[in-house]
């Protein structure tokens, strides 16, 4: 049996792995043997001439994870069979039978669901297939594209199929990252440099990873944004109607060496995934000013990367480039399962952070980042930054701090459920401001026509025009640059200026805005759904003018949205109550997790009293919490006492 290998075919979840042996030569040596007990699936032996396969490691639930398993993309009728399509220099691309498969349609970031639903038969291919359905030819054939994603578990595997149904698709060439890493920014900012046609990123954020958790996909186009809902409309109608997939014949691609791998035409490159990112931060930040600060004695910083994508970027650039201690770093190795944790930088997830932070003799200076390193969480000793704040304190203080804004920002823009301290500074910097609906996709087309350099998300996500996705490393280095202005001038002794001191200077200046959000997760959808219509029905019926306890309504609504670029328009992005107070109620459910629904609660209230400024916003925003909880119903609705978490 020295010279056996084993194809296995998926066939159901959840069961026992039965291996058969089928000869080959090329073949390492396996066990022979024969049953072994698995929560994975149950395999059969299946042609290889009736498949296409891409080597899977064991899951770690698994005793075998160190040997390797085959999952097939296969012909979804026993009576069907792949056939060869074409063989353009030397590349073999067959035909692969397939049939539509329900709950494809993608959310407000990709296709997001549990790694076990990906791990069904063709369900990952059919999405791949049907995404190139939907380009124009000229989008993708003999072109570039990129491929990178956070780390998480089924990366691996996902990778080598999605190069195999490229290359099926007449692709040029796949740019992918050393072991198939590459940050969402990273993604974004090498489509941008490399002049890519566009590139496939594998992440559910900042969902968990493991076989047990969530697992995504999405495309982001030739300028590094993610695909307007034009092109995600069509992927899932084709979805509806797929009944082929195209997959090269050609090996698996060793991802763990930066080399170049061809097959006639058609070629892999494996790249660093660090540095074409960390040579456009470098041209965006004063890197010089940032070290400054990291060479203070009275300086102390620390960044926890959650054991996420953000890990293999930390030490390079914080450490090797601006100086900080190796020890700043937490959680900084990448791990597929994000070391059991849940890789979303909030007060709850990022605990361990927060407990240092909060201590007695915490850092100045913290930071963590998401999954895929889109998104941040700032704070400062004893002090946390909401994202409302941060992306308002940023573009403050953008012109004099980040050169890559010398001339000024050429305009604002936030998503409609973030709070409104950013519309402040646009209004005070006399610059354009722009209120959307939550999805990154959306600020695109205002930077790529040049209307709005700087956005933010209430849900810790911040960015530039500088990519055309959210930044959570950027929005670090943008915070350190703020500190590190604030104090180039400090003697060797004197008080450093703060994180609280800079948030407190610009609350004195425009006015704070009280800002929270109660998250329910994973709540039963039929009863998520059913609030959310209970609750536009209660708008349909609306007046100006009504009491809702002591407040008096100014417009209830269904936010609506109608790009000013090129006139699309979205509606239903979430039910609004403003008072004539200026505070707000903002009911949405979320698009960005894998399982149930996620019900979101926005609450604000703005306070230019500076004597009240430094309330606790839970204390502030009661009457407001007390109001959305009661108008909602959410208790009778959904069931739950409690949010999951609170920001």
């Amino acid at each position: 049996m020295a010279s056996s290998c084993y194809y296995l075919r998926l066939e159901k979840v959840y069961t026992s792995a039965i291996f058969r042996p089928q000869k080959q030569s090329h073949a390492s040596p396996n066990e022979n043997g024969s049953v072994f007990s698995s929560p994975i699936s149950s395999f059969s032996v299946l042609s290889s001439s009736h498949l296409f396969s891409t080597r899977l490691p064991l899951p770690k639930t698994a005793a075998l994870r160190s040997h390797s398993w085959l999952l097939s993309i296969r012909a979804s009728s026993p009576s069907s069979s792949s056939t060869t399509v074409a063989e353009p220099e030397g590349i073999k691309i067959n035909s692969v039978p397939t049939k539509p498969i329900e709950g494809q349609k993608t959310g407000t970031s990709g296709l997001r669901k549990k790694v076990k639903v990906f791990m069904q038969e063709n369900y990952l291919a059919n999405w791949i297939q049907a995404l190139f359905n939907s380009l124009p030819p000229e989008d993708y054939k003999n072109g570039l594209l990129v491929l990178g994603g956070d780390g998480r578990y089924f990366n691996r595997e996902a990778a080598q199929m999605i190069i195999k149904i490229a290359a099926g698709n007449r692709v040029g060439k796949i740019l992918v990252g050393k072991e198939g890493l590459l940050s969402t920014p990273a993604v974004s900012a090498v489509i941008r440099k490399r002049k890519a046609n566009g590139g496939f990123i594998m992440s559910a954020s900042h969902n968990p990873g493991g076989l047990e958790y969530d697992w995504g996909i999405k495309f982001n186009y030739s300028s590094g944004q993610p695909a307007p809902e034009s092109i995600t409309d069509k992927i899932y109608g084709n979805t509806l109607s797929i009944s082929e997939i195209k997959v090269a014949d050609i090996p698996d691609i060793d991802l763990s060496l930066p080399q170049v791998t061809k097959y006639g035409n058609f070629s892999v490159e494996v790249v660093d995934p660090v540095s074409d990112y960390m040579e456009l931060m470098e041209a965006v930040f004063d890197f010089d000013l940032i070290k400054s600060l990291f060479s203070r004695s009275g300086f102390r910083f620390t960044f926890d990367a959650m054991h996420a994508v953000t890990g293999a970027y930390a030490k390079p650039l914080f450490v090797d480039k601006l100086g900080a201690s190796l020890d700043s770093i937490k959680n900084g190795a990448p791990l597929e399962d994000f070391g059991h944790g849940h890789p979303d930088p909030n007060l709850i997830y990022a605990k361990d952070l927060v407990d240092i932070m909060f201590a007695e003799n915490g850092p100045d200076f913290g930071a963590a980042s998401d999954g895929d390193g889109d998104r941040n969480m700032i704070l400062g000793k004893g002090f946390f930054v909401t994202p409302s704040d941060s992306v308002a304190i940023i573009a403050a203080n953008a012109q004099k701090a980040i050169p890559y804004f010398k001339d000024g920002p050429k305009g604002l823009a936030r998503s409609m459920p973030t709070s409104g301290a950013l519309d402040r500074v646009a209004e005070k910097l006399t610059l354009p401001f722009f209120e959307v609906p939550t999805g990154w996709k959306f600020f695109g087309n205002l930077m790529d026509a040049g209307k709005s350099s700087i956005c933010g998300e209430e849900s810790f996500g911040t960015g530039s025009d500088h990519i055309r996705e959210k930044d959570g490393i950027w929005a670090v280095l943008a915070w350190l640059s703020i500190i590190a202005d604030r104090n180039k001038d400090k003697k060797p002794g004197e008080k450093l200026v703060s994180v609280s001191d800079v948030v407190e200077e610009h609350w004195a200046t425009y006015g704070r805005n009280f800002f929270s959000r109660y998250d329910y997760e994973e709540c039963a959808s039929e009863g998520a759904n059913k609030m959310i219509e209970y609750l536009r029905d209660m708008v349909s019926k609306s007046k100006p003018g009504e009491k809702y306890g002591s407040y008096a309504l100014q417009f209830a609504d269904d936010f609506a949205y109608t790009d000013p670029v090129d006139g699309s328009t979205v509606s239903r992005q979430g039910v609004r109550f403003v008072f004539t107070d200026g505070s707000r109620i903002i009911f949405r459910l979320s698009g960005t997790g894998s399982a149930g629904a996620t019900v979101r609660v926005y609450v604000e209230q703005f306070e230019p009293d500076v004597s009240k400024h430094k309330i606790d916003a839970q204390t502030a925003l009661k009457p407001l919490i007390d109001l959305a909880l009661s108008i909602s119903k959410l208790k009778d609705f959904t069931g739950r006492e409690k949010p999951t978490v609170i920001t």
